[in-house]
């Protein structure tokens, strides 16, 4: 079990993007769910099936994916002291 089999695209924020990498050629493209829920039945998908279907974009390659979550806020540093 990972973090993709527990995550469905009806669960994702509307600005949240989807990174997916080519494992053979390292072409990068992304997803938005808006793009992934045109068809309304997709929102019920998990993310290891959206990664499971997707192939690379790259002219000719057609290579197999891999999905990563792009953080959509800016991480913060810790702010606090040993005490």
């Amino acid at each position: 079990m990972s973090w993709k089999t527990n995550i469905q695209v009806r669960d994702l924020d509307p600005d949240q993007k989807l990174e997916l990498t080519c494992t053979q050629c390292g072409h990068v493209h992304y997803l938005t769910p808006e793009i992934i829920l045109r068809a309304p039945e997709r929102g019920f998908l998990y993310l290891d099936e959206i990664e499971r279907e997707s192939i690379c974009r790259a002219r000719g390659c057609r290579g197999a994916v891999r999905l990563a979550l792009v953080r959509n806020k800016d991480t913060s540093a810790f702010v606090g002291g040993l005490a």
